[in-house]
């Protein structure tokens, strides 16, 4: 039975958050509010708790997972940034983008894209999801939490735990979420002397990056 944490969204209750951060330190998959939609969320480096993350999307591992960073000196840990990369990430950040970066060794090569070597990296600006990544550590593996053969992410919390009450550890109800996805932008070309690739038009305006 998954357990319903009640979080005020602007004064997060830190007893209830150390609860859930020890979830997932136990390898279990939560379901938490971004500032875009609703996302499933993991151990970065625990292996079971991937694979049952990828089992409740259905997605292989060519899916595109996202690190969900505190601020972007973490998130340079796990990508390969220059200095033109940098800029545009400073530039939208904290907010609801995804960039598509070199991975670094940091990054366990089961959650880089298998082909490309590539990871999806965010900071979002949502104050609850960062006060459990501050508790938690480190970055947190992510996924939007989209149902299988579905397009639509859900965004009620109730009824993400009626529907998955039996497959997930937690479910995080901090208000509603904005129900539209992050703007995916690929920096990988810039590290070639090319330009950013605007990949999907989400919630984050693309004009903050030029494109």
């Amino acid at each position: 039975m998954a357990q319903f944490f009640e979080i005020h969204p602007d004064n997060p209750q830190q007893r209830l958050l150390k609860q859930a951060a020890a979830l997932l330190a136990r390898g279990e998959v939560l379901a938490v509010p971004t500032d875009s939609s609703y996302a499933l969320v993991c151990h970065l480096d625990d292996k079971d708790a991937v694979d049952k993350l990828r089992r409740l999307r259905q997605v292989d591992d060519k899916h595109h997972l996202t690190l969900l960073c505190r601020d972007l000196s973490e998130l340079s840990t796990y990508a390969r940034v220059d200095n033109k990369q940098y800029r545009l990430l400073k530039a939208a950040t904290p907010g609801p983008y995804t960039f598509l970066l070199e991975a670094t060794r940091e990054v366990p090569r089961r959650v880089s894209h298998p082909q490309r070597k590539t990871i999806g990296l965010r900071v979002p600006d949502h104050k609850a999801l960062c006060e459990l990544l501050t508790l938690h550590g480190e970055p947190l593996l992510a996924t939007t939490l989209i149902p299988p053969g579905e397009s639509e992410a859900m965004n009620d919390a109730a009824l993400i735990r009626a529907r998955f009450e039996k497959q997930i550890g937690a479910v995080i109800d901090a208000g509603a979420c904005a129900s539209e996805p992050t703007t995916v932008v690929d920096l990988t070309p810039m590290g070639a002397g090319g330009d950013p690739v605007l990949i999907r038009q989400g919630r984050g305006p693309a004009s903050v990056l030029g494109l």
